[in-house]
C-alpha cells in the first residue's frame, strides 16, 4: 500500500513533543518529508532520531516563534530546495497563565498572542506563495473550544484563539478559488504538557494520546477539496 503524504513537503510547529511530535512521526511515517520548527533542540533532535530510525526524513529548524521577524526567513530555504509547500500545520501554542484578566501580567498577554495568533499571521505571509505552489496545498492551525466558551481565568488562551480562528478563517475565504485549502482542528482534552499544566493531577488515562490525535490531522489534510475554512473536532 502506497504512503499517503508521499512526495510531500510538510512542516509542523511546536515539533519537539506533544500533538506536534507525534503529527511529524505520523506524517514521516506516510512518506512526507517533515519539517520540524521548535525553540528546543534536544526535543527536535529525539524527533528526528524515531523518524530516521524509521525509515522517514526530516529537516530541524531551531526556531523561537515569539521571534516572530525570524519567521519571514523560512521561506527562502523551502523555495530553494524545495519550490513548494505541501502542508503547514501550525500547531505551536502558549497556556500562558490561568487568572483574573485584570491580573493578567502584561508581557504575559503579549506573549501568548505573539505565539498564538502573530507568528501564525507571519507563518501564513512567509509561506502562503509556496503552499500555491502545491497541487494540493493544506494549511490545518490548531484551535480549542475554549474560545466559545468564555470560561473565567482562561481570557488570555480563550481570547487568542478566538482570534487565530477569525484570522484562519478569513484566509480560508481569500484561497477558496485557488488549489489551497485551509482548515482549523480543535483536537480536544489530549495528554499534553499544556493540558498538564492547566489541570494539574488530571488522570492522564481519561484523555486523547497525541498519537491518536495524530491519526486525525492526518485526516484532515487529507481531506478533499471541497473542505474549506472547517473546524475539525475529535
Amino acid at each position: 500500500m502506497s504512503a499517503k503524504l508521499e512526495n510531500k513537503v510538510a512542516l509542523i510547529t511546536g515539533a519537539s513533543r506533544g500533538i506536534g511530535a507525534a503529527v511529524a512521526k505520523k506524517f514521516a511515517a506516510e512518506g512526507a518529508h517533515v519539517i520540524l520548527v521548535a525553540r528546543t533542540v534536544g526535543g527536535l533532535e529525539e524527533v528526528d532520531d524515531e523518524i530516521q530510525s524509521a525509515g522517514g526524513s526530516a529537516t530541524l529548524v531551531p526556531l523561537d516563534l515569539l521571534d516572530t521577524p525570524a519567521i519571514d526567513g523560512l521561506a527562502a530555504p523551502l523555495l530553494e530546495r524545495w519550490g513548494k509547500l505541501d502542508i503547514l500545520v501550525g500547531n505551536a501554542g502558549m497556556l500562558g497563565k490561568l487568572m483574573p484578566i485584570q491580573q493578567y501580567v502584561p508581557g504575559l498577554w503579549d506573549d501568548v498572542f505573539k505565539l498564538n495568533v502573530h507568528a501564525n499571521w507571519r507563518l501564513i505571509r512567509a509561506l502562503d506563495p509556496l503552499l500555491r505552489q502545491s497541487d494540493a496545498g493544506r494549511a490545518l492551525f490548531v484551535t480549542s473550544h475554549i474560545a466559545h466558551e468564555h470560561r473565567q481565568y482562561w481570557s488570555g488562551y480563550a481570547a487568542s484563539k478566538a482570534a487565530l480562528e477569525s484570522l484562519v478563517k478569513t484566509y480560508a475565504a481569500e484561497v477558496s478559488k485557488t488549489k489551497l485549502r485551509v482548515n482549523l482542528i480543535d483536537p480536544g482534552p489530549t495528554a499534553t504538557k499544556l493540558r498538564l499544566t492547566a489541570y494539574p493531577g488530571e488522570n492522564e488515562d481519561n484523555l486523547s494520546t497525541p498519537e491518536e490525535q495524530a491519526e486525525r490531522f492526518l485526516s484532515a489534510v487529507l481531506k478533499g477539496q471541497d473542505v474549506n475554512g472547517e473546524t475539525f473536532k475529535s
